[in-house]
């Protein structure tokens, strides 16, 4: 990775999300996604809440960064119950 010159975290986060993706097609694969409409005002698949939910810890985490001066790892675990609330319910 020395050749992008990231910073550790930075490659740590899009590792995430690439591990994220892969698990969204295994599980496609193994278990087909059906639409489905819970709390959301719009019918979603899986993939739907997840890139919701990925949208959502962004704005989350920079709300904090902007708004306080709490460590990161609070928005990371609002956004992690955030994560399990719309793929569960969503």
């Amino acid at each position: 990775m020395e050749w992008m010159a990231w910073t550790t975290p930075s490659a740590l986060f899009f590792v995430g999300i690439g591990c994220i993706i892969l698990t969204m097609v295994c599980w496609e694969i193994v278990s087909p996604t059906v639409a489905s409409k819970g709390f959301l005002p719009i019918i979603t698949t899986r993939g739907d809440r997840i890139f919701i939910s990925l949208l959502s810890a962004a704005f989350i985490h920079l709300g904090f960064i902007g708004l306080t001066m709490l460590p990161l790892s609070v928005p990371l675990t609002i956004a992690i119950i955030w994560l399990f609330i719309v793929m569960k319910w969503g």
